[in-house]
């Protein structure tokens, strides 16, 4: 689909141990397999000279993965000229992530079998798009049609941040933090301990939803006179988003601002895919002038999938729709005043309650329990609840004001867990798996002292946040120019300046590309006593 999406770290992890061991001459590298857990039992395979390892997709075994992620390692290593024979290596994997609960076991899996058989065969260093970007095509060896919001919140993800992350024209991760409020917020985590499995589910489930997603882009194109939709990154060459951006071009004119674009978006979708019901086979085929034949061979064929009707007016509604929340949510987070109220917190879950309607209700990857676990909390104070994850099972993920987190705590108890998983109550750490509570992190003072004390600093005089972007300004250019690329490095921030200019009263100023960098630096900076005098921020233009 293309479309930005914003998903956020949770404190549990995928763990590789990893070690090279000698290759008896004229025999190919062999691969052991184990797992700490014994619900995953070790296996041992062999790897041909080429690296080319087959994947039985029939046999879905939870080392098929480790394959996904060094086979995809092995191919890039090809690629860029590497002829070696591949390691025989040990590992030793031992996971937190709940598996099939929706929190992206199976990326982080992916993504962390693929770094590990990279610096076991020599390579040293990857950028992180590029691990990103090798683990989405790997995990399509096991049949999932993987899209790339999982693998890259597990490589980009950090601790107490959002990631708005973007597909076109190239991945990019921006960290921002969640706004201060008062009354404070967090995130409640709940599991369903309905197994979400991609892989045996796909046919009718994962892979059916990019099959209808495409098909509605290339339907809305046809009906819409549109022409041949551009190849793009879409899983199957063409997506809903290339769908947006060819019918603006075709009105002309000034191209409106994204959340107009969407709204009218969804407009179009309601006026011009009228089948409620679905479209068969045959209607689609009709509709593009192909035949059935040919219309499975070009998308149903690499990744198969069963449907009588192929829901392409709820597919396209619930992707448009979901941008424009993405959208909205990300507006709220980067222009939240200072101390945001209830009802600023209530306006962000009002969202969240809207992408839980529309999964159920237009994308149809809701379960009965889903449903049940987002109703029980919204009743006992959540502000927003949705499913998170593919669906069909996992985790929902809560927005709840800090005070009512133990009244929630206490609903989902009595009325979820008691009845149905009575075992998750009987040990403190039973019930930290089945629910995690993750509060947004803001900088402390000894983070600061911390980071000055390793990088030096400069004699800082004022932060100010202005219209779209923001500056610090310290007493001296270069004070400037020492600081702020290491606080880059440390915080993650995109620093874009142009110069470090000087002011004629001879302080510096640095220039961040969007507010809501700045935002992240003030976290770290914000009425902080440095050397007797405070750090303040000042904001302009509503920010």
């Amino acid at each position: 689909m293309l479309y930005e999406v914003l998903p956020m770290a949770v404190a549990v992890d995928l763990l590789i141990a990893v070690t090279v061991v000698p290759t008896p001459e004229n025999e190919p590298a062999t691969i052991e397999v184990a797992n700490l857990s014994e619900k995953f039992p070790a296996k041992t395979f062999t790897v041909p000279d080429e690296g080319h390892v087959e994947i039985d997709n029939d046999d879905h075994h939870w080392t098929n993965y480790f394959k996904c992620g060094f086979r995809g390692a092995m191919e890039l290593l090809r690629g860029e000229g590497w002829n070696g024979k591949s390691a025989s290596l040990k590992v030793l994997a031992h996971g937190t992530i709940p598996t099939g609960s929706g929190l992206s076991s199976s990326a982080a899996f992916t993504c962390a079998s693929a770094l590990a058989v990279l610096i076991a065969n020599g390579r040293k260093q990857i950028e992180k798009s590029e691990l990103v970007n090798l683990a989405v095509v790997s995990e399509r060896f096991v049949g999932v049609n993987s899209g790339g919001m999982d693998q890259t919140a597990s490589v980009f993800g950090d601790k107490d941040s959002a990631l708005y992350v973007s597909f076109v024209p190239e991945l990019k991760a921006k960290q921002f933090s969640f706004p201060k409020s008062n009354p404070p917020l967090s995130f409640l985590i709940a599991q369903t301990y309905v197994t979400a499995d991609k892989k045996t589910t796909a046919p009718i489930h994962y892979n059916l939803r990019v099959v209808e997603t495409t098909l509605a882009a290339q339907v809305l194109a046809k009906k819409l006179n549109l022409g041949l939709l551009p190849n793009d990154n879409g899983p199957l060459g063409s997506s809903l988003s290339g769908l947006q951006k060819t019918y603006f071009t075709k009105q002309g004119g000034e191209v409106p601002g994204v959340v107009n674009q969407l709204e009218t978006m969804v407009d179009v979708v309601k006026a011009t895919l009228d089948k409620e019901e679905g479209y068969t086979k045959e209607e689609i085929a009709d509709i593009l002038e192909t035949t059935p034949d040919a219309l499975t061979e070009k998308y149903m064929t690499r990744f198969p999938v069963r449907a009588e009707r192929f829901q392409l007016r709820g597919r396209a509604l619930h992707v448009f729709g979901e941008s424009l929340r993405v959208n909205k949510f990300a507006e709220l987070m980067m222009n939240a005043p200072e101390n945001a109220s209830l009802s600023y917190l209530e306006a962000m879950g009002k969202l969240m309650i809207e992408s839980q309607d529309s999964c159920r209700d237009f994308f149809d990857c809701s379960c009965p329990e889903l449903d049940l676990l987002c109703d029980i909390a919204k009743k006992a104070g959540s502000v927003g609840s949705r499913l998170t994850g593919a669906g069909w099972g996992g985790c929902t993920v809560h927005l709840i004001p800090e005070d009512k987190v133990p009244q929630v705590e206490a609903a989902l108890k009595e009325q979820y867990y008691k009845p149905k998983f009575p075992q998750v109550l009987e040990s403190e750490d039973a019930w930290r798996e089945a629910v995690v509570i993750s509060k947004p992190g803001q900088a402390t003072k000894k983070d600061v002292e911390d980071f000055f004390v390793k990088h030096g600093h400069g004699s800082i005089q004022e932060i100010k946040l202005m219209n779209g972007f923001g500056f610090i300004e310290y007493s001296s250019p270069a004070d400037a120019r020492d600081i702020v690329p290491n606080f880059a490095r440390k915080s993650g921030v995109d620093v874009v300046f142009s110069e470090v200019s000087r002011n004629r009263d001879g302080s510096g100023i640095v220039e961040f590309e969007t507010a809501d960098d700045l935002r992240i630096a003030i976290n770290k900076l914000d009425n902080y006593d440095f050397k007797g005098g405070r750090v303040s921020c000042t904001s302009d233009v509503g920010l």
